[in-house]
């Protein structure tokens, strides 16, 4: 069996850390780790996460990658290159991709949006570089420029109030030339982000501030609560360079399963096909009676054995304690955890 503990990545270095002037804000302290550069909180976790529940507050994700690309083949070349259909993407509508390595291990995860003219992609703190300078040698003759333009454009993050479309996160500009498309959440109806949608809209980062106007702010400590209990995978968190889709249930939102040959294709199709990932994704409810979250790599024990790593924890204000971890596809579902000394409830993400 492999070893199910993940190798935690390290953010590559390839752009700098963006420390932003929303910092500069009341009761503001700065995140560490893959969100340095914004704030984790703003003094008040709990209250920011009720008010990112309640729709009115927005969240500072202005230490994300930014790239565009442009030119007439600019659909077809990126639905050749990753694990999504877009050849056809209508204007406005967003949808999740990924890039795989030649044996389908996750390399890069992409949200994107079209807006008729050119395609936005927003990336993990610390990855544009890389992928912008590996789209850039892929390009051959065809007809596209891919261009990084964190210095110039900002993300926040906000709820959306209305019902879960089919799509993956959707990112749109501010202002939006035309209109909001029906993809606004996490994934399809049986996914628990069901009815909690979720966007990233991109400003001019010269206004970010302004782009805030007087909304209340929350910090990454509620966004990440909120995102582990939606049972989303963070490249990087959730991640590894042996991570394939499967595990973590990026093929419910990141990947087309019917559409034509791309880098790493065989990978999903077998696996899909055989059902025999090697690690799969759990969410766990936590003792809350414990003096600590579990830290991002601890492992995971049952029966006094370890058979996982917690991936990524967090404090969420309903909730309580709670975790995602990567664990031996064979573990059995109704199995007591410990978690970092922290006794857990398993609940299935990716079926055994």
């Amino acid at each position: 069996m492999t070893d199910p503990t993940p190798g935690l990545l390290v953010a590559p270095t390839d752009q700098p850390v963006w420390r932003s002037p929303l910092l500069q804000r009341p009761g503001a302290v700065e995140a560490t780790g893959p969100d340095a550069g914004v704030a984790w909180h703003y003094g008040e976790p709990t209250a920011e996460a009720r008010a990112l529940d309640a729709g009115t507050a927005v969240v500072d994700l202005s230490h994300r990658g930014v790239l565009t690309v442009t030119g007439p083949d600019r659909l077809s070349w990126l639905h050749s290159l990753t694990t999504q259909a877009l050849a056809d993407l209508p204007a406005y509508t967003s949808r999740e991709a990924l890039i795989l390595s030649p044996t389908g291990h996750v390399e890069h995860s992409l949200h994107l949006v079209d807006d008729g003219e050119r395609t936005w992609v927003t990336t993990e703190p610390g990855r544009v570089g890389q992928l912008a300078a590996w789209l850039d040698r892929m390009r051959f003759l065809l007809r596209v420029e891919v261009e990084d333009v964190t210095d110039r454009y900002a993300v926040l993050g906000e709820p959306v109030a209305g019902e879960c479309g089919p799509g993956a996160p959707i990112a749109w500009l501010d202002p939006w030339p035309g209109p909001v498309g029906d993809t606004a959440c996490y994934g399809p109806v049986e996914h628990p982000a069901a009815g909690v949608a979720w966007r990233e809209v991109l400003v001019p980062r010269a206004t970010l501030s302004d782009a805030v106007g007087g909304r209340p702010l929350a910090g990454t400590w509620a966004a990440e609560a909120r995102r582990v209990a939606a049972w989303r995978p963070r490249l990087g968190l959730e991640s590894d360079h042996r991570t394939i889709p499967h595990e973590v249930d990026w093929l419910r939102t990141a990947v087309h399963l019917h559409k034509g040959c791309y880098r790493g294709q065989e990978t999903i199709a077998r696996v899909h096909n055989l059902g025999r990932p090697p690690r799969r994704l759990v969410f766990l409810h936590l003792d809350g009676s414990a003096d600590h979250l579990p830290s991002s790599g601890a492992p995971v024990e049952a029966a006094g054995r370890t058979v996982g790593a917690v991936t990524s924890s967090a404090r969420h204000a309903e909730l309580g304690p709670i975790a995602l971890a990567l664990v031996k596809r064979s573990l059995a579902v109704d199995l007591p955890l410990v978690a970092d000394g922290v006794a857990a409830a398993q609940e299935v993400v990716v079926g055994p």
